[in-house]
């Protein structure tokens, strides 16, 4: 062969293997895709061990508050006098209170005696009569047990002395609604003088008028 045509094939040969080379990478620049192999995607896993949660600590009950049945309000006149100290260290008011309730009411119901420690009480507020309980009871022509101003000694042993004078505690505190309310005046029902008064109730042996 002749040499020159040697040289020639194989520059032709070099030349068809470049070429080929560049269609290849040409191929790759305009969009054809190589089917590379993806690498397996990796997903995360929470592995942490639960913490145990320690469940929440319940208060302490309450303690039980005892009850005093004694500050219940009474049901009745009655059971708030059984129920009311009589206090036999009186002081001087309550006492002549408490005497005007005896000597005037002893023998009427409980509601007759506090109408009339109410009706005192009433007088000492009215601005019309003398400004305390004793003196209302002393005022001379307003009740028949007085004597010359003085008030007699109760029998300090009798049940009835007892009951006035929780009364007049009761009539003082307000601890129990006044059944004459607005009375100023009181008769026994066995005389008719002539008042010309609005009357208020009649209690028992008991006329009240305002």
């Amino acid at each position: 062969m002749n040499k020159r045509f040697w040289v020639a094939g194989v520059a032709a040969f070099g030349l068809l293997s470049s070429t080929l080379a560049l269609a290849e990478v040409a191929d790759s620049v305009t969009g054809q895709t190589l089917n590379v192999p993806e690498a397996p995607a990796v997903v995360a896993e929470n592995v942490a061990t639960p913490v145990p949660v320690e469940p929440a600590a319940q208060p302490a009950p309450m303690p039980a508050v005892a009850t005093d049945d004694s500050t219940d309000p009474a049901d009745s006149l009655e059971e708030l006098v059984a129920e009311t100290d009589p206090a036999t260290d009186l002081d001087q008011q309550t006492r002549c209170l408490a005497t005007a309730v005896y000597y005037e009411a002893r023998s009427e119901s409980l509601a007759g005696q506090l109408a009339v420690a109410h009706v005192v009480l009433a007088r000492a507020r009215s601005g019309r009569f003398p400004s305390s309980p004793c003196g209302v009871v002393t005022q001379p022509g307003q009740f028949s047990f007085v004597r010359a101003g003085r008030l007699p000694e109760a029998p300090k042993n009798a049940g009835q002395w007892r009951t006035a004078r929780v009364i007049a505690r009761i009539a003082e505190d307000g601890s129990w609604e006044n059944p004459a309310h607005g009375a100023l005046f009181f008769h026994a029902a066995r005389v008719s003088p002539d008042w010309n008064r609005p009357r208020v109730t009649r209690i028992g042996g008991h006329v009240f008028y305002r």
